[in-house]
């Protein structure tokens, strides 16, 4: 009997989650459509022409020399002369996303993208159809490799949090189980810095009290963590012993139509300043897809993910609008009202819908007149003008001075 079934007896159902996690992302991205890059040390940089631009990804060739994400691009060459940088391509990493996300829902439609290059999948069940947790997670990683050109690891486990541990434990190309049985050998004796969720704040305060491994975590008074952590310190002693009551959450589907786009950062961002500047690119890129697809959202949305993993969404009606400055406006008026200052931003991301049910809708010069004002349409000519330059001669050839700045 595998140990997978022992820990299952007397269960009615065998829960078997996955967290695929695609490995170093955004260079084996560029890799897959530049094959150039293929066995040379190669990273994407934020400004690949300046020394002091900052590392985004870097290729497992170039981490062997010990180059990392946020690390100085000075920095980088100086332990490795011969790293190629390449800037970010816009769209790229965004289509892949969806490719590889396509790949998953062949074997099952409970998917939750956790972020832009990793997603949990509910598999309960599908033994039946594909075979064993493992041989499954071998399919989907071949899969992966053979039509996209790209690599990924996946955990596997009775529960998320367990899963995605386990999806970190071995990469690249590793398939690792974590069922709960494991947890004292696989888990606990870990630095409570590999813990997820644990930020660089978090773990400092840990160790203050004297918590150095995730087994630490698991077996700490509980009065003490609650003295230091209050409700959050329960919380995470619950997750260090592997309880993880959180369902896999597919966004829901249905007639109403929305287009986000989000970004986690290679820094945490604690000025308003960068954080506009982070909004105003993300917005470029929900109105350009808006206007394509010539959908008006009457809702713009924000989500912050905070370093400590908070999330936050928050968003507010407008006129219905497809205009980059429309969206990236109101984004920034969400952001500085909800954004608590003292908590640094790890994820921003924003979004537009047509969702607004629960907010009355106030009556607008469009339900006066049904001819758009001349501002508006001329607004509308110039982005559309714009999205058909750079779709025909590059992303970069027409750029808002904001960014050009950044």
């Amino acid at each position: 009997m595998s140990r997978t079934a022992i820990y299952d007896v007397g269960r009615s159902v065998k829960k078997v989650i996955f967290l695929v996690d695609m490995n170093a992302f955004f260079i084996t991205c560029e890799m897959s459509v530049n094959p150039e890059l293929k066995g040379r040390p190669a990273a994407v940089a934020g400004d690949p022409k300046s020394r002091s631009g900052i590392i985004l990804a870097a290729n497992y060739d170039a981490r062997a020399y010990g180059v990392k994400t946020t690390m100085l691009v000075h920095e980088a060459l100086s332990i490795c002369p011969g790293l190629i940088l390449v800037p970010p391509t816009r769209g790229l990493y965004e289509r892949k996303s969806n490719e590889f996300m396509e790949i998953l829902s062949r074997y099952t439609p409970v998917i939750q993208k956790n972020s832009i290059d990793e997603a949990w999948l509910d598999l309960t069940g599908c033994e039946k159809l594909f075979g064993e947790p493992v041989i499954i997670a071998e399919r989907i990683m071949k899969e992966i490799q053979d039509e996209l050109d790209l690599w990924c690891s996946i955990g596997i486990s009775e529960n998320k949090f367990l899963a995605k541990m386990a999806s970190e434990m071995k990469k690249p190309l590793g398939i690792t189980e974590l069922w709960k049985d494991d947890i004292p050998t696989k888990l606990w004796p870990l630095e409570i810095r590999r813990m997820y969720g644990i930020g660089r704040k978090s773990e400092s305060r840990l160790k203050r009290i004297g918590i150095m491994t995730i087994g630490d975590l698991a077996q700490c008074d509980d009065r003490l963590l609650g003295e230091h952590f209050g409700k959050y310190g329960h919380e995470l002693k619950g997750l260090a012993n592997g309880i993880d009551d959180s369902p896999v959450e597919p966004e829901p589907k249905s007639a109403t139509r929305s287009i986000s786009r989000s970004t986690t950062l290679a820094e945490n961002i604690t000025e308003m300043e960068d954080a506009r500047t982070v909004l105003l690119s993300l917005a470029e890129e929900v109105g350009e897809e808006a206007r394509r697809s010539d959908f008006r959202g009457k809702s713009v949305y924000i989500v912050v993910r905070y370093s400590d993993f908070t999330t936050i969404t928050r968003q507010k009606t407008i006129v219905p609008s497809f205009l980059t400055k429309d969206i990236y406006r109101t984004g920034a008026e969400l952001l500085s009202e909800h954004w608590d200052r003292r908590r640094p931003i790890r994820l921003l991301g924003i979004g537009i819908s047509n969702i607004d049910e629960e907010i009355p809708e106030q009556l607008t010069i469009f339900d006066i007149n049904e001819e758009l004002p001349d501002s508006v349409k001329k607004e509308e000519k110039l982005e559309r003008t714009i999205d058909s330059i750079r779709s025909r001669f590059g992303s970069d050839v027409v750029k808002r001075a904001t960014l050009i700045d950044k």
